[in-house]
């Protein structure tokens, strides 16, 4: 941890000390040099703002924590770090329990980690090293997924926007995708609710005939895939029925509209259809107009066709209803 203007409010005075413990390892310091490092560390943390000079408490503590480092050979801080440097994700899925686990162990050595004015930092510390494994993680995700599980892990979005280097749009339009995606579940559950005695093949139906993806019935129904199988089955025998149905009431309006054909025409209807037919052709000459006008008249398309496909036997089968 860095100390700034920003963080000295919120780095306690021993992480402050141990962090410039770190900052000696590799320097021989013997008696002699003991106080002149004394010296030179409550110039640098008074220069910071801790006025550790002007302070007996906060010297002990600094003649303290320097002695424990000359005692053990090296600083906490290194060790501590390097505990958190082999923590995982699944190690941190809990930074609090986290903190305790390795403060227990490091407590062996470093007796004074244990005291609890230090484990609100510690605290810190730990959750920040689990955000810095999530943003690696997130990092190395395909298309929005490490975004997302920022999101889901409750990282603030200024830290998002930073730490993966996107702009505020793209943020919105994930949020955005994922609202409605909640929108979409929630939207499930409540149809769900309508069907809730119906077992689950009536159920996939019913969400099918709602317009609810496969994908999402797995999800937020959790139906078995042999109940969404049996269910799609009856959905396509249903749908064949009824397009069978519809077919069979096309061809019947269609031979509805045609009329019968024309050995089933009693002679006299014949003679006045054609009557009638001879009165829209000396109207039109066109046959998509006689055609129509032959249509609004309920005049029978066998009569109407052979108007066009065979003109004398028209002619001729004028004549026989003349006779």
């Amino acid at each position: 941890m860095t100390i700034n203007e920003e963080t000295i409010v919120m780095t306690p005075l021993w992480l402050a000390i141990e962090e410039n413990l770190l900052a000696l390892e590799g320097q021989s310091i013997t008696e002699e040099d003991k106080e002149k490092t004394v010296r030179k560390m409550v110039g640098d943390l008074d220069g910071k703002g801790y006025a550790v000079s002007k302070s007996g408490i906060k010297m002990m503590a600094l003649r303290w924590a320097l002695d424990d480092m000359l005692k053990v050979g090296r600083p906490m801080l290194k060790d501590l770090n390097k505990a958190l440097s082999a923590l995982t994700l699944e190690d941190l899925a809990n930074p609090c329990h986290a903190s305790y686990r390795v403060t227990d162990d490091l407590g062996k050595t470093w007796e004074r980690i244990q005291k609890t004015d230090r484990r609100e930092a510690l605290i810190w510390m730990f959750e920040d090293a689990k955000l810095d494994l999530l943003i690696e993680k997130a990092q190395g995700m395909d298309g929005d997924l490490g975004i997302r599980l920022l999101i889901d892990e409750s990282v603030e979005s200024p830290v998002i926007l930073e730490r993966m280097g996107i702009p505020q749009e793209k943020l919105n339009q994930v949020n955005a995708d994922i609202a409605a995606e909640i929108a979409a579940r929630n939207n499930v559950l409540s149809l769900l609710e309508t069907v809730e005695d119906k077992p689950d093949h009536e159920k996939v139906k019913f969400l099918f005939s709602n317009d609810i993806p496969e994908d999402l019935i797995i999800e937020v129904a959790q139906i078995d895939q042999a109940d969404i199988d049996k269910a799609k089955k009856a959905m396509e025998e249903e749908l064949k029925e009824q397009q069978r149905l519809a077919d069979e009431a096309a061809a019947k309006r269609k031979a509805e509209a045609e009329g019968p054909a024309l050995e089933d025409i009693p002679m006299e209807q014949v003679a006045e259809h054609i009557y009638a037919i001879r009165e829209i052709q000396y109207f039109s000459e066109v046959e998509k107009e006689i055609r129509a006008m032959c249509e609004q008249s309920a005049i029978p398309k066998a009569l109407v066709d052979l108007s066009f496909s065979d003109p004398d036997k028209f002619d001729e089968l004028e004549k026989q209803c003349e006779g």
